[in-house]
């Protein structure tokens, strides 16, 4: 006896239509609804009969369930599509640098970049430079900029001398018309791969560790 099943009869099972359409209608609400509602209809009391008010304001609450489920799946399916286009995106960055907020910097081979991103134009702006043990090592003037973000490099000389490679860290100090204005410090990197996540796409910037992809700030 062989105990190899015979799929050429179930290969050749065919699905009557009208089944399918009838199993498509019971899954449809608002089919289930206009059956109750004409069942409903053919049962009522010819004394008392339905209020004309009472089924309009019926058709109006089922036309509003199907609304809403039309909604939800044209926000899926744009959800979906814009998961697909952050994925592309991200992917597109794989080999690029970019700044990302943070405050530190890489000194390698006597040059380092970093950037600040001002919320305005200022007349002044300062980048203070120190090293691991927080000593100031250098004082950069980048004079006046506009709003928006402004990279720039540090040769890697201090005050007392050519520093050594490694990690510093540098803080930002802006001023427009005698009056401070905040602005972010914005960390270089490069971006090494990307990986999704429930929360969108992150990328691995080396050094500065996983970030999202909304942490990119510019694109170098």
């Amino acid at each position: 006896m062989s105990l190899v099943p015979n799929t050429s009869a179930a290969s050749n099972v065919t699905v009557d239509p009208a089944l399918s359409a009838a199993k498509k209608a019971a899954e449809d609400p608002g089919e289930r609804f206009l059956k109750l509602l004409v069942t409903q209809m053919k049962n009522q009391d010819p004394l008392n009969p339905m209020d004309n008010a009472q089924v309009t304001s019926q058709i109006a609450q089922i036309s509003t369930v199907q609304g809403i489920d039309k909604l939800n799946t044209t926000l899926q399916t744009l959800a979906a599509s814009f998961a697909a286009n952050q994925s592309l995106q991200a992917t597109n960055m794989i080999g690029h640098n970019v700044l990302v907020p943070g405050s530190t910097m890489q000194l390698n081979q006597g040059s380092a970049v970093a950037g600040v991103d001002l919320p305005q134009s200022v007349d002044q702006l300062t980048v203070t430079i120190r090293d691991a043990a927080g000593a100031v090592v250098d004082s950069i003037d980048l004079g006046p900029k506009p709003r928006g973000i402004a990279a720039f490099g540090w040769d890697g000389v201090a005050s007392n001398g050519p520093a050594k490679d490694g990690t510093y860290s540098f803080s930002v100090s802006a001023q427009q018309g005698g009056k401070k204005v905040e602005g972010t410090p914005l960390a270089f990197g490069h971006v090494n791969s990307v990986a999704p996540s429930p929360d969108g796409m992150l990328l691995d910037v080396g050094e500065l560790g996983v970030i999202s992809l909304p942490d990119v700030k510019k694109i170098l």
